[in-house]
């Protein structure tokens, strides 16, 4: 399995603007620049890597854990999750340092202690998590 997106760039990276676009159709021409990653809080300018990173991270560890939850007896009614991806710089450079989920779950019949079990293993699992290996991954979760 293969997964594509596309990003086109136009202009110096503090003025210039892209766009990007996925195969599935859920980015189509989506605006991207300087200002929406690193100056905008409003959203205003476009998307940036990083908000996408993040949302990749919340799906997919909301998926995973669906996944556990089911199979470990207990179907989940939501799962509520936010991933706030930080970026720091380091040496005059950008990196991105951690990822923070914070979820919130409504799960009927089970324990706080099952669940913050299986949502830690999601976390460890997910494949966006496996593949941010390479920062630190935190996690807040708590039952509805």
């Amino acid at each position: 399995m293969k997964r594509k997106s596309t990003a086109v760039w136009n202009g110096t990276g503090a003025e210039g603007k892209g766009n990007l676009t996925s195969t599935s159709g859920a980015l189509k021409n989506t605006p991207y620049s300087f200002a929406a990653r690193f100056v905008s809080e409003d959203g205003k300018a476009g998307t940036n890597p990083e908000e996408l990173i993040a949302a990749a991270h919340a799906g997919c560890y909301a998926m995973a854990l669906s996944f556990g939850l089911t199979a470990a007896g207990f179907p989940p009614t939501e799962l509520n999750t936010e991933a706030t991806v930080t970026v720091e710089n380091e040496g005059g450079g950008f990196v991105i340092t951690s990822s923070h989920l914070e979820l919130v779950g409504d799960v009927p019949g089970i324990t706080e202690e099952k669940f913050i079990e299986l949502a830690n293993d999601a976390k460890k699992n997910c494949p966006v998590s496996k593949a941010l290996d390479a920062i630190d991954i935190t996690l807040t979760a708590r039952l509805k």
